[in-house]
């Protein structure tokens, strides 16, 4: 297990209260011991004119999982984490439904975390991958 502790997923609940996760209806729904999963709505909120996913909305998904990853994994009273890098590749358009994120480590380090996000639709087709750099900062 990569977790600095054994969470739970039912305490990540409510962590993301009136942040973009609510604006976006993103919710943490799989916390395994090396992986960190969630979904977002293809809707209203995360469509562009076009009517299909917003590429930024995929990535908002992705940096928030390895986001959240990454902060389990330090000590919070010594370190936090922020986003220094991310690199989205849209394979397909998210149409309606839901899109699945899977974050990934690659590289866990003192100084930085790396992490694979596949987002997939509801039928498990590749929708986007990312790669996402994590700092790891002293309090």
């Amino acid at each position: 297990m990569i977790w600095h502790k054994p969470y739970k997923l039912s305490e990540l609940e409510g962590m993301d209260a009136n942040t973009i996760h609510s604006a976006l209806g993103i919710e943490i729904n799989h916390l395994g011991n090396n992986d960190i999963g969630g979904k977002m709505p293809v809707d209203e909120r995360t469509k562009q004119p076009a009517g299909i996913l917003h590429g930024g909305a995929s990535v908002v998904l992705a940096e928030s999982l390895g986001s959240i990853a990454s902060s389990l994994i330090v000590d919070p009273a010594k370190h936090y984490v922020v986003g220094q890098s991310i690199q989205a590749n849209h394979i397909r358009p998210g149409v309606e439904g839901f899109v699945h994120g899977l974050a990934t480590p690659i590289h866990l380090g003192r100084k930085s975390h790396i992490w694979d996000i596949k987002i997939v639709n509801d039928d498990e087709k590749l929708v986007c991958v990312c790669r996402l750099t994590m700092a790891i900062l002293d309090r």
